[in-house]
């Protein structure tokens, strides 16, 4: 079966398809071919109809897309941290939001969490790697950063005013943060559903098998950053709620749309998830 797969030019996606896209696992049946894009504009695809057969998304960006299934597998949930507003100096996150934010597109989860943490804001979209200088340089009061960029705002001239993961864990009573995850045209079936979500898991426990083969991988999406970082942002975001979200992480995913929905943020939703992993031959 011919499947197209979207994901970001980011390293953590790297490392979860490694295992699939360098063939180095079984194909249980799927010929794969494969682009990147940046997140912002593949949520755009799939809420328009536009994304290839599997799309990589944000969590928050699955109440515009009617046609697909999130998939068990390929999930990006943080541990107690999350998404960083930023700013140049010290201050209030009341303070931060109340000159325009940079943000890195406002169909992403970090976009949702903020204005759940913060109410209404001002905001102006900028490509993420480009935030933390335009807060340093003063082009933006505040800036909200998500990747890899978590680990070196500080580095970058950038101060932290909240973790909004950390608000999220506070919050939920210590739910992991559903930040990405990985969603399939639900046309394609409920089989092919539940073996593309079992390819995916296998090429996500071959790279934590695998470790040093596919950041070496991963590294082709490093935007210059230092092995070392990129080595600890893979561990922040390849996790095993990634491998498979289980309960938990289902439950999360809920809990976001729930809460959104009861601050007024955004209408009720609850996504159509797959079946739970196991089984899929």
């Amino acid at each position: 079966m011919d499947v197209t797969v979207a994901h970001t030019p980011d390293a953590d996606d790297a490392f979860m398809f490694y295992g699939m896209l360098s063939g180095r696992i079984p194909s249980r049946g799927f010929r794969v071919s494969h682009s990147v894009a940046g997140i912002d504009d593949l949520n755009r695809a799939a809420g328009g109809g536009a994304a290839p057969d599997v799309t990589a998304a944000s969590v928050y960006a699955c109440a515009s897309m009617p046609g697909y299934t999130v998939l068990r597998s390929g999930g990006s949930f943080g541990i107690g941290y999350g998404p960083v507003l930023v700013a140049r100096e010290e201050m209030g996150a009341e303070e931060a939001v109340s000159s325009t934010v940079a943000v890195p597109g406002t169909t992403t989860s970090a976009f949702l969490l903020l204005r759940m943490m913060a109410g209404e804001f001002e905001c102006e979209v900028m490509p993420f790697a480009e935030i933390p200088g335009a807060v340093r340089d003063g082009r933006a009061a505040a800036g909200l950063i998500i990747h890899e960029a978590q680990l070196s705002y500080g580095a970058e001239g950038c101060v932290k005013v909240a973790d909004l993961g950390e608000w999220w864990h506070g919050k939920t009573g210590g739910l992991p943060v559903p930040l990405g995850v990985n969603a399939m045209r639900t046309d394609l079936g409920e089989d092919a559903i539940r073996r593309f979500d079992a390819h995916l898991h296998d090429s996500i426990r071959f790279g934590m098998d695998n470790r040093e083969e596919a950041l070496e991988y991963a590294m082709r999406y490093a935007r210059g950053r230092p092995r070392d970082l990129i080595d600890r942002f893979v561990g922040m975001y390849v996790n095993g709620v990634t491998l498979d979200m289980g309960s938990r992480g289902a439950e999360a995913v809920d809990a976001m749309f729930e809460m959104a929905a009861g601050m007024g943020v955004m209408e009720r939703f609850r996504p159509r998830v797959a079946p739970p992993l196991g089984g899929a031959g």
